[in-house]
């Protein structure tokens, strides 16, 4: 859903990956410490009900994962290793965001959400089949098919996540819940959207 706002993102990020291109930075460096400052936010601050103040932290980091490849593109050093490891580290930045989210629910700072450990549940859920979207994606393309879309794409899950836990933060009650709750469902349509097309391709290289 928000890759339709690609174009805007780029035209903001484009003078900060300047910035750091005029000063040599590696885009590995930056793509090393935002994941480093994600799961810091994430591990420190959900857990100890910090919520909102965790989601600043969070979000400024997230912006190193649009910066470095903006960086990598701007200096001709798009790489496959690049991709690779922005892939890789964009999992772990993601399970520490979902995993703050879960250490909270079953943590003494939750004791104002009912069931907390029903929504730790809920939220492990949403992290387990988020990933498995990923994975999903990874396999198929290293098999020659293609997966496009999908009601979950991870821009979408941190945003659903990050603003359920903002809102969540400052008083609005259930928002936390409502956005696992969401996460988990659109995350497990997305993997069945996926797996779909697949055997859709499959079966269409068999009959050919």
């Amino acid at each position: 859903m928000l890759e339709r706002f690609r174009g805007a993102w780029t035209a903001v990020i484009a003078p900060i990956a300047a910035f750091f291109v005029r000063r040599n930075v590696s885009p590995d460096v930056i793509t090393v410490v935002g994941t480093v400052g994600v799961c810091v936010g994430a591990l420190v601050c959900f857990p100890n009900g910090w919520l909102w103040q965790g989601v600043v932290v969070i979000t400024l980091f997230v912006f190193a994962d649009m910066v470095d490849g903006q960086m990598a593109r701007s200096t001709g050093r798009s790489s496959r290793w690049g991709a690779f490891l922005d892939s890789s580290l964009d999992r772990l930045g993601d399970g520490a965001v979902f995993g703050g989210i879960v250490l909270f629910f079953v943590g003494r700072h939750a004791v104002d959400h009912p069931y907390p450990t029903v929504w730790a549940a809920v939220a492990l859920w949403a992290l387990v089949l988020g990933q498995l979207t990923s994975y999903v994606k990874a396999r198929a393309e290293s098999l020659n098919f293609t997966t496009v879309g999908g009601l979950a794409a991870r821009a979408d899950r941190l945003l659903v996540i990050l603003l359920g836990a903002f809102l969540a933060g400052l008083g609005v009650p259930w928002a936390l819940e409502i956005a696992v709750t969401l996460l988990a469902l659109g995350s497990s349509v997305t993997v069945v959207q996926r797996i779909a097309q697949v055997r859709r391709q499959a079966v269409e290289q068999v009959d050919a």
